[in-house]
């Protein structure tokens, strides 16, 4: 019998105490970390976090009109890991049963009635599953099997209702579709480059503003996700959704903008015909209330469809009414003509000795004209647009005046248009102007500025004298609908004023013989009276100079002139010098037919004849005849009037037939 060993009695007992040790750590481990990393693993298993992508809002025109919106689509995906295990799984319980039914040929199947899976049925499923997404069947399950161990790999998107129905049918274990947000724009090319366009985000479900008043108002129309925490079977089927683990997305809230479609459409393709008549580089174009400073088209050529942003080059794209300035030539002689009229500089029936069309100035410069004449009235300086007469102007009001004149009018600022990107031009300090810059600057050269820039300050001829403020948005709506903002238009009272409403009104005048014996003719129109002013400015080489063959082509004018309703700018860059370079051939046909059009659609009164120059220019003006100041439409009503009067009247049934006699 053996004898009781103490040493063997208490590493006994050290072993049981260590076990005893090792079960109340463990258990104390449970009850505490332990049981909490339990938990989350299995939440982490049975629960799951989606994200519910919040509805981007939407973007209307002035009318209502839908310009920009959101549909749902759904995304295909597919769960790799999960597909691998269903099909593994499957294939193991085929086995099994095969197995006893060996043994027992008895047996009851277990499992379901369902067509038996396997890995070679996966590649049959994958197969069909790629006929239906019109996919080659080997790329896909190529893609599949390099992600088997991961959860998520999406495999298409922008499907139908109809295309997923299809899919789910198929039943294949972990493919399955997320609804997505997909934008579109109803209108195509229509406005584009305001719009902008939209991309996704890291998450590929979401998307988010790239350019124009997408990125500009990103946040406001992208709205807030929501999430839900879903409760999920072994298979990864939903159950259930807590109250309190769901929280609703917050939609985007919808822009109204100023813009109206209808005359966006019109200013698009009168430049479109325009830039393609004369073979031009590109273009832009800018229509603006003059009396609110609402935009109401904004216009880029070439053009390019937001909806598909990749097929487009970045350049074109860039909306260069804002972005782009340029030398605005004698398109900017009324701004400065206007500040020296208002400061009694010079009156509109001072003689300018110009004595031909060359001009050498104090310190040896030249000046040409395109047609030369031996003295012009202050009026036809601007109306001819001579080059001599505005340098001669120049140099009597020197240049700290001529600087306050064109700053005055906002140039070298920012319009604060609600795009991004705008540029504010150049304008060089003061300090930095030399002799040359004061005919540069009278001819509008040496000074950079945008289209609308440009359409900004002429607005002033148009309301009395007022710089406006040019906005784009009207107004927004909350998801449901209901007014969120109203964007109120500044009054025109409070609006700064860099003109006179007498001075403003006088060049105003003195516009519209532009238009009738000036260099902008083929801009007359015949029911309104439109004044305007043309550029034709030489494009520069950099430090080479400035070219012989490449123009920019511009016209700015505005109708009718009794009471302005719309301001029109179009600019052309580079068209073919071969067919025309001019501003008044070039630009202001296409700026003139936008006017009529737009008017035509705003349902404007026609004009009555303008008024005759004031009495004090009598034989001052060159060319000047009472019959031009006739509207068009007028004169051809009263001759058609004349013509019915003067003509003899039908005579009556019987009248001039003689009467037969008895005898006959």
């Amino acid at each position: 019998m053996p004898t009781f060993s103490p040493r063997r009695a208490a590493a006994i007992m050290l072993v049981l105490i260590a076990v005893l040790v090792g079960m109340v750590t463990r258990v104390a481990y449970l009850q505490t970390y332990g049981r909490e990393k339990t938990i989350t693993s299995a939440e982490r298993q049975q629960h799951i976090t989606e994200k519910l992508v919040s509805r981007r809002g939407c973007i209307y025109d002035a009318n209502g009109c839908l310009m920009a919106g959101t549909i749902q689509t759904q995304t295909v995906y597919v769960d790799p890991k999960f597909m691998l295990e269903c099909y593994q799984l499957a294939e193991a319980q085929a086995a099994e049963e095969s197995a006893a039914k060996l043994k027992d040929p008895r047996h009851v199947s277990k499992t379901s009635a369902e067509p038996a899976r396997n890995l070679t049925s996966m590649d049959e499923d994958i197969k069909r599953l790629a006929k239906l997404l019109d996919k080659n069947a080997y790329e896909l399950s190529k893609q599949i099997s390099e992600k088997f161990d991961t959860r998520f790999l999406k495999i298409t998107e922008n499907l139908d209702q109809r295309a997923v129905d299809e899919i789910l049918k198929l039943n294949i274990p972990g493919v399955g579709t997320i609804p997505q947000n997909q934008r579109y724009y109803p209108m195509g090319s229509i406005a584009a480059h305001m719009l902008g366009g939209v991309g996704r985000d890291d998450s590929g479900l979401a998307e988010k503003g790239l350019e124009g008043l997408e990125l500009k108002f990103n946040k406001e129309l992208a709205g807030k996700d929501g999430s839900q925490r879903v409760l999920k079977d072994a298979r990864r089927r939903a159950i259930s959704v807590a109250a309190e683990d769901y929280f609703s997305p917050q939609h985007g809230q919808h822009l109204i903008l100023t813009v109206d479609s209808n005359i966006q459409m019109i200013a698009e393709q009168e430049l479109a015909h325009t830039c393609s008549e004369f073979k031009a580089d590109r273009g832009e174009c800018i229509v603006i209330d003059p009396k609110t400073g609402d935009l109401l088209a904004m216009v880029n050529w070439p053009g390019f469809n937001p909806q598909i942003l990749e097929d487009s080059k970045i350049e074109v794209r860039r909306n260069r009414c804002l972005t782009d300035p340029y030398e605005p030539g004698s398109t900017f002689k009324p701004f400065i003509a206007g500040y020296a009229l208002r400061n009694n500089v010079i009156r509109i029936n001072d003689i300018f000795p110009l004595h031909g069309a060359h001009y050498t100035t104090p310190y040896g410069r030249k000046i040409s004209d395109v047609h030369g004449y031996d003295q012009l009235a202050m009026w036809d300086v601007l109306v001819k647009s001579s080059n001599i007469g505005m340098c001669m102007l120049g140099e009597k009001m020197g240049n700290a005046r001529l600087h306050a004149a064109i700053t005055s009018f906002g140039f070298g600022q920012q319009t604060g248009i609600e795009l991004p990107g705008e540029n504010q031009g150049k304008v060089s300090p003061l300090k930095k102007w030399t002799k040359y810059s004061t005919e540069s600057i009278s001819q509008g050269y040496e000074v950079m500025v945008t289209p609308l820039q440009l359409a900004r300050a002429f607005c002033a001829y148009a309301n009395g004298g007022r710089l406006v403020s040019p906005r784009l948005i009207r107004g927004t709506l909350d998801p449901d609908g209901q007014i969120a903002t109203r964007e109120e238009s500044t009054g025109i009272q409070i609006m700064p004023a860099v003109l006179d409403k007498g001075t403003a009104d006088e060049v105003r005048r003195i516009l519209c013989d532009v238009v009738i014996r000036g260099t902008a003719t083929k801009a007359r129109s015949k029911y309104w009276n439109l004044f305007g002013k043309t550029g034709t400015a030489h494009v520069s080489n950099g430090k080479g100079g400035y070219s012989d063959t490449k123009y920019t082509s511009s016209f700015m004018c505005g109708a009718p002139y009794e009471d302005p309703k719309v301001v029109v700018v179009m600019i052309i860059h580079e068209p073919d010098k071969a067919l025309a370079h001019y501003g008044g051939t070039v630009s202001a046909p296409g700026a003139a037919r936008v006017v009529e059009r737009t008017l035509a659609y705003m349902g404007a009164p026609r004009s009555k004849d303008l008024p005759l120059p004031p009495p004090q220019l009598a034989g001052l003006l060159y060319g000047s005849d009472e019959k031009l100041y006739r509207l068009p439409a007028i004169v051809e009503a009263e001759k058609t009037a004349k013509t019915v009067t003067n003509k003899p009247a039908p005579r009556r049934p019987g009248t001039g037939v003689r009467s037969a006699s008895v005898g006959e």
